[in-house]
């Protein structure tokens, strides 16, 4: 698996704010968990990831490259 570095990530639908500055780095190998309550934006970070859903501000990283 790649290593994931998200940087100042922010998604935004109108003025509601879904993702507001998420900074996360994934190593290699490392699994990691998301938890929260009902709307607190996980699937929407995955489907950012994903590239489902284009970010409003910030940078994803997959194994170094930009997407």
């Amino acid at each position: 698996m790649a290593e994931v570095r998200i940087t100042g990530l922010h998604k935004r639908y109108g003025a509601f704010h879904a993702v507001r500055g998420i900074d996360l780095h994934i190593r290699d190998g490392e699994f990691t968990v998301l938890v929260g309550p009902s709307g607190c934006g996980k699937s929407t970070l995955l489907r950012t990831i994903a590239g489902l859903e284009e970010s409003s501000q910030g940078t994803i990283e997959i194994g170094g490259e930009v997407v």
